[in-house]
């Protein structure tokens, strides 16, 4: 049955001796929030009932405290049967979403009633902070049998999480040439192609006829998934090119697939970054993509479904970094790994508050003779700020999409700073005649145009240089590029506000 909102599929259960139905048929849900919301209130009422039952038994004694087991028993069981059927309708991707936004205690008692058949999948589409909570919950046996379910692309991606018995365990598991796939894929660093590509594609000779390509195809057990081209190859494995498969369904079946043969292709090294090959994706609108090695042989594809997980990934990551925190964060962490995770750019927030507060206090005095200026300074600093974010995401995003060389790094510069002062004048403007009509005094109006033009003009020339800066010294420049403007925008509004305020005014 297709789903609406989330993968599901309707399905009844039976009591023990199969008289019938022990429970109604699941609803289907409408999202995932609302099977989210029907297994907490299971969970929540499983909860409740048990410490009636429990406080019953310990309230009376004799045949009640006797029959407490079986009344737990039954309860355990009416409820877990109801939460598996639940959870048996749910696509992984959508069990991963519910375990993420549950606390520890209940994500892994509904851990407990994932069947064994979808542990791999699971885990493979959860966060890395929830999939370190699930695998610490399984001994090793679950967890062999877990990832031997999974193909070996996909066990190289848990690879890191798991303990390395285990994944000796499952290495001697493989066969010979399941083996050196797994060897090939851990060989390759996480974000480059060779480390996203899968092993799941079908081959071809260009001097067949399309009858014998469709008679290979039918005798495979199943087609890899994203498949729209097959890849022709000479004897060496060397790509020739590829045969779509519209072209193969479309075309007689005595016609040669040399005559159908698309010579223009697409392809990738392994040792690429997973952010170009991310965005020839998206320039090409490609379903799937050959890898091929130094000598052109085809080692492997890549797919449009990984390459939209490591786009959101690192789209995700990129905002974590912006925002001081050094890695992803399971929402029901222990305090301290929350702590360590946010603690260093927290520290030194804490550095830049402190300067901010001096550049105050260097200017007491002429606060305390011009109270409206205690008033309007955070105005100077606040749309510095923004403004600063602004620009260095835009330059963030133009870095990570390689559009900016040292040519082009010059004209944006340009072309940020004439934006700023364009923007600082219109908008000071605006707040300097309202700071008019509040105090009616024209000076401090004046100070405030010219304050807000010079923050914005270094809101700007920071939010160029500061990422461009980090990626000169080899470091992300994403990583604490808004705890960074910020602090330098609110310093360098405040002393450029008072200190005009100081010369003109007082």
């Amino acid at each position: 049955m297709a789903a609406t909102g989330v993968g599901a599929y309707n399905r009844a259960t039976t009591d023990e001796d199969g008289a019938g139905p022990a429970m109604a048929e699941v609803e289907e849900p409408r999202s995932v929030q609302d099977s989210l919301q029907q297994i907490q209130d299971l969970l929540r009422r499983q909860r409740v009932v048990e410490s009636l039952a429990r406080r019953e038994g310990e309230g009376r004694s004799g045949e009640l405290t006797d029959r407490q087991p079986i009344v737990d028993t039954l309860v355990h069981k009416r409820n877990e049967v109801e939460l598996q059927a639940r959870l048996d309708a749910l696509h992984p991707a959508d069990v991963a979403t519910l375990l993420e936004a549950l606390p520890l205690e209940e994500r892994l008692r509904v851990w407990q009633l994932v069947k064994a058949d979808r542990d791999g999948e699971i885990l493979l589409e959860v966060s890395d902070a929830v999939r370190e909570s699930l695998i610490a919950d399984m001994d090793r046996g679950e967890l062999v049998a877990a990832t031997g379910q999974l193909d070996t692309d996909e066990i190289a991606d848990l690879a890191p999480d798991l303990p390395e018995e285990v994944i000796a365990d499952v290495f001697r598991s493989l066969s010979a040439e399941e083996r050196e796939q797994l060897r090939e894929a851990l060989s390759y660093p996480e974000d480059s192609v060779g480390g996203l590509m899968d092993f799941e594609m079908v081959t071809i000779r260009e001097d067949v006829t399309v009858e014998v390509v469709l008679r290979y195809l039918r005798r495979l057990d199943e087609l890899p998934a994203n498949l729209d081209k097959l890849f022709v190859i000479d004897r060496k494995g060397v790509l020739g090119g590829v045969l779509r498969l519209d072209r193969l369904l479309l075309n007689e079946p005595e016609v040669e697939v040399a005559t159908l043969v698309d010579r223009n292709v697409v392809s990738f090294r392994p040792d690429e970054y997973a952010r170009d090959a991310a965005a020839a994706f998206e320039r090409y609108d490609l379903v799937s993509a050959p890898v091929v090695d130094e000598q052109g042989e085809v080692i492997g594809r890549l797919t449009v479904d990984v390459v939209v997980d490591y786009i959101r990934e690192a789209s995700e990551a990129e905002r974590l970094k912006a925002s001081g925190l050094r890695e992803e964060e399971d929402l029901f962490a222990p305090v301290w790994d929350s702590l360590k995770n946010r603690w260093t750019w927290l520290a030194i927030n804490l550095v830049t508050a402190f300067i901010a507060s001096r550049v105050i206090g260097a200017f007491e005095e002429s606060i305390e003779k011009l109270v409206a200026l205690a008033a309007l300074m955070p105005i100077v600093a606040g749309i510095g700020g923004n403004a600063g974010n602004q620009t260095i995401t835009m330059i963030v995003r133009a870095l990570a999409l390689g559009q900016i060389s040292p040519d082009s790094a010059r004209k944006l510069f340009t072309k940020e700073i004439a934006i700023a002062l364009i923007n600082g004048l219109v908008w000071g403007s605006i707040v300097g005649v309202v700071a008019y009509l509040l105090y009616g005094n024209a000076a401090l109006s004046a100070v405030m145009v010219a304050a807000m033009t010079l923050n914005l003009l270094l809101a700007a020339l920071a939010g160029v240089l500061i990422p461009l800066a980090r990626r000169w010294l080899d470091r992300d420049p994403a990583v604490g590029s808004s705890v960074l403007i910020t602090a330098l925008t609110d310093s360098g509004g405040f002393f450029i506000f008072l200190g005009l305020a100081t010369l003109f005014l007082i």
